[in-house]
């Protein structure tokens, strides 16, 4: 059992007992640069006695933004070394993003990985007085950079390698002084529903969160994991920081994002998190890959994949494999199953999860039909992991069986379901509340019981089936309630689409639904077949990705009871983006603020229009500002009552 102390005890455990272990590996310029215990527990020193030197004191805050790389990680547990506590920043928060995530948490130092993030930092420096330092470790560009509050992070280390000269057991005293009930981490919320709130990660809270895992995954020591989800994420804090250094694991680090299929090819690697819109993408990837293939090779990618499904899905459902099926599986998995585990790079995956949101039950099938042993697991930032799919036999319909807390945690993690199907949580580590925002966590705690805010079911075997979020549980006019994700995740699945966002209220007969098309994937089908355009918004609007849309719904609505099936849709004239405000860091719709943005396009679905136009403010890369106009076309899935009254025109 991992005994409960602080992430940097246990580091400087690790290190000095297994200092020749391979710890990390990073990818730059080409090269893969291997970390070992002994390495990181001396970048890590060494940096913890230089922010020291610097001033950052016990309870104080440090900052880091950057993309996943070894000095991102580093910096963590140099933080924590000192007594001090994190937050970790989206690489791609805006300047203004950045300024009220620093203000809000109090921070003193920021740690930044290059240039781009620096520039970040000095624009709203003065705006942020607590701020006394920034300190970046890639320093490619940085060469003419002058400013009294920038330094370089190997200038940093090297004072606090002077320092460790000097005093060898100051590191050790630091370290030790830490407890497991220090602040570790300050984790953010998406900000869906409102500013984001700092959701307070204790050391306690950490490693009672990663022994739930290592206790139901069968994740291994020395396993090669992917670290890729932005520590600003909670579930990478279980992963990447606590595990990588508890179980052990080997953490490995892309070179980037744009290379991140690439390196996992290079490392085979054996686990992984990916969020569901991931798990998606290399789906969509897959079936992309499938629909570009000639008409004899499409058919071979079928067969083996329909092999897959009559052996790995049914045994994961408990149903009989067919002896052909048997017989066949050694000849699909080497025409179809391997080479497509291989294209993945999930060759020797053995840990795969999907964690952060739902996901349609079809992409799970998929993946486990080509051989790779995904599994749902389900929790919140305020309260841990929860769940967990376990054993060899789960109903991909649910989100698994419960986790088990450290028992130096707490009391063991209990739940019920309220009269109004919430979820209901209490043991393990808890809750410590939201940083600076007491009333919010007076909100969130009932009689010593969690409020998830999730609506949930249970199975006869005791999987939790997550249903959706209870804020976001729709009615129509009629009465009839229907989960607008639960509409998503499935139509998500369809290669063509990307994002979609139902539509549907009180105050309406039906459920719409807005499109965001998957542009690589359909520019490639209109090739295809001719289909001329020459935008983003002109291929969004031809007639014939209409009639592909219309049949994704189509199939998507045969499994839906009739009240809950969408009626009318429109293709948004352009790609959502963060940076506008339309989606969350995590790539989560605002849904306030795109029906506030398209109220038109919305009014118009509704009120039986066959085309609306729209005016769209726009930001571009180069940061200039512009209208997007554009005539939308609003299409009928099929032809029903409510839709023929919508159109039906108005009467004096």
């Amino acid at each position: 059992m991992v005994p409960m102390k602080t992430l940097p005890q246990h580091l400087l455990a690790r290190g000095l007992a297994e200092p020749g272990r391979v710890a990390e590996r990073h990818k730059s310029r080409g090269i893969w640069h291997e970390y070992t215990f002994g390495d990181v527990l001396a970048s890590v020193r060494d940096l913890a006695l230089g922010l020291h030197t610097l001033g950052l004191k016990r309870g104080e805050t440090l900052a880091v933004i950057g993309e996943n790389e070894p000095e991102h990680v580093w910096s963590e547990y140099a933080a924590q070394a000192l007594g001090a506590k994190v937050v970790s920043l989206y690489p791609d928060l805006t300047a203004d993003e950045v300024q009220y995530l620093l203000d809000d948490s109090e921070a003193t130092y920021l740690i930044a990985q290059d240039q781009e993030q620096v520039d970040k930092a000095l624009a709203i420096l003065e705006r942020v007085p607590a701020l006394r330092a920034v300190v970046y470790w890639d320093d490619t560009g940085m060469w003419s950079y002058r400013h009294d509050a920038l330094r370089a992070f190997t200038e940093v280390q090297k004072t606090g390698r002077a320092l460790h000269e000097r005093q060898p057991e100051l590191f050790a005293e630091l370290v030790g002084a830490g407890r497991p009930d220090d602040i570790a981490v300050l984790s953010y919320t998406s900000g869906t529903t409102g500013k984001p709130k700092g959701v307070i990660l204790t050391h306690r809270y950490l490693i009672d969160n990663a022994h739930r895992v290592m206790q139901a995954s069968g994740v291994q020591p020395g396993m090669e994991y992917l670290s890729y989800i932005a520590p600003a994420w909670a579930t990478e804090q279980f992963f990447a920081i606590s595990m990588g250094l508890l179980v052990p694991l080997v953490v490995n680090f892309p070179e980037g994002p744009e290379q991140v299929l690439q390196n996992i090819r290079e490392l085979a690697v054996e686990a992984m998190v990916f969020a569901p819109r991931q798990w998606e993408s290399l789906a969509a990837s897959m079936q992309a890959r499938m629909l570009d293939a000639g008409p004899w090779r499409r058919r071979i990618y079928e067969w083996g994949i329909e092999v897959g499904r009559q052996v790995h899905v049914a045994r994961l459902d408990g149903k009989p494999v067919s002896a052909s099926a048997r017989m066949l599986l050694p000849l699909a998995e080497a025409l179809v199953l391997r080479p497509l585990r291989d294209q993945l790079g999930l060759t020797r995956i053995k840990v795969a999860m999907c964690g952060g949101s739902t996901m349609a039950p079809d992409v799970f099938r998929l993946f486990h039909a080509i051989g790779v042993p995904l599994r749902n697991v389900y929790g919140s930032t305020e309260i841990g992991l929860l769940t967990m799919h376990q054993g060899e036999r789960y109903d991909l319909e649910t989100v698994g069986h419960w986790l088990q807390a450290h028992p130096e945690s707490g009391p063991a993690l209990e739940w019920k379901v309220s009269e109004a199907g919430e979820l209901l949580v209490r043991g393990g580590s808890f809750f410590q509340g939201y940083y600076r925002r007491e009333e919010k966590t007076v909100e969130r705690i009932q009689d010593g019981w969690y409020l998830t805010g999730d609506a949930v079911s249970v199975t006869d075997s005791g999987e939790l089936v997550f249903l959706e979020r209870t804020d976001d549980m729709r009615r129509l006019r009629s009465g009839e309630r229907f989960p607008p994700q639960f509409i998503e995740t499935r139509l998500r699945f369809s290669p063509f689409i990307k994002d979609i966002m139902t539509l549907g209220d009180e105050t309406r007969d039906y459920i719409g639904a807005l499109i965001n098309i998957d542009m690589g994937v359909v520019s490639r089908w209109a090739e295809d077949r001719n289909i001329g355009f020459s935008t983003f918004a002109d291929l969004s609007q031809k007639a014939e990705v209409a009639e592909l849309i219309r049949g994704e719904i189509r199939r998507v609505n045969a499994f839906l009871p009739e009240g809950a099936r969408v009626l009318r849709f429109a293709c948004f004239p352009k790609e959502l983006d963060p940076d506008e405000g339309e989606l969350t860091r995590t790539r989560k719709l605002r849904r306030e603020f795109l029906e506030q943005r398209y109220a038109a396009l919305i009014d118009g679905l509704y009120g039986g229009a066959d085309e609306v136009r729209i005016e769209i403010p726009v930001t571009y890369q180069d940061g200039r500002k512009g209208t997007l106009t554009a005539n939308v076309r609003v299409s009928d899935v099929d032809t029903s009552p409510q839709v023929l009254r919508a159109k039906q025109p108005m009467r004096a």
